[in-house]
């Protein structure tokens, strides 16, 4: 069946070390289920069980114990090559990185900048907060080189690199709708209130993920009227003119004493992702591409992939 994945190899050694799937994969910014998946295949291209996993515990089998200790120092070895590359690619970035964000892109934003700008002194950033709107305008014109933006992103001349920041929604309601002393909202309630839309400078495809039209099973939501920032929408769901839909750590950093923030059930995940033009990935880009991953795994709470 081929070589191993050095994800398989990564995974196998996270489960390993952890002896937990879950502990793994947040540690490897996947889900549960993808580490399982990986370990299968890997378990399937060597041809004999690694880990024996039951309901309650996971353990090594003798063949994976003897995987392990001739894989551990070679994948060691080959870390140590590749952080040293790093290091030598470092200290050629020169000039300026122009880095775009949407939202709240986190504190794991904000440590990758300071990160960059640390290992890579001959490098400047300059930051530019982007439309709501408008995800992959900027990045399409040239105006940025990189841009964390929400997901999802389904654009053939646009690469996407590192997907994290998984977040439940929260409601934006003035403090007078009658949803204001709710604990939450399920997502099927949508349908009785008229959702903040996004203008139509992002494909269609991308604004029903961020501002749905329909609820999980199918009932029309009503949308009122477009805007292209976040303060835009802000300020009308606090005049009564419709409710907006964003992520948790957006709801908390624009705390305001005319909005309550509602936890909506029922709606996958907000998340981010790092996108940059398909074929011109820079030396700088990989660079803050790595800088953004070390610091999501680093960060506190559950970031997940």
């Amino acid at each position: 069946m081929g070589s191993p994945d050095l994800r398989e190899l990564e995974c196998f050694l996270a489960v390993s070390e952890e002896l937990h799937f879950g502990r793994a994969g947040e540690r490897l910014l996947v889900s549960q289920s993808r580490v399982s998946q990986l370990v299968r295949s890997l378990e399937r291209r060597i041809g004999t069980r690694l880990l024996d996993r039951t309901s309650r515990r996971v353990r090594l089998t003798p063949a994976g114990k003897d995987f392990l200790a001739e894989l551990a120092p070679a994948y060691a070895a080959l870390r140590g090559a590749v952080d040293r590359a790093t290091r030598a690619s470092a200290q050629g970035v020169r000039g300026l990185l122009r880095v775009g964000f949407q939202g709240s892109a986190g504190a794991g934003f904000t440590a990758a900048v300071t990160a960059f700008r640390r290992e890579r002194p001959d490098c400047a950033v300059e930051i530019t907060e982007l439309p709501l709107a408008d995800p992959f305008g900027a990045v399409r014109r040239g105006d940025v080189d990189t841009a964390v933006v929400l997901l999802p992103v389904v654009e053939e001349d646009l690469t996407l690199g590192l997907v994290f920041s998984r977040q439940p929604h929260y409601l934006a309601v003035a403090h007078h709708h009658p949803w204001s002393g709710a604990a939450s909202v399920d997502a099927e309630q949508l349908a009785g209130t008229t959702l903040i839309d996004l203008a139509r400078t992002a494909p269609a495809y991308w604004r029903r993920a961020q501002v749905p039209d329909r609820t999980p099973d199918g009932v029309p939501i009503p949308t009122g009227p477009e805007v292209r920032t976040l303060q835009e929408g802000l300020s009308l769901a606090a005049g009564g003119q419709g409710a907006m839909l964003l992520c948790r750590p957006t709801a908390d950093h624009h705390r305001r004493e005319d909005l309550c923030y509602l936890p909506v059930t029922g709606l996958p995940d907000s998340a981010l992702g790092l996108v940059w033009r398909a074929g011109d990935e820079s030396a700088a880009v990989r660079g803050f591409a790595g800088a953004l991953a070390a610091a999501v795994r680093a960060a506190p709470g559950p970031a997940r992939a």
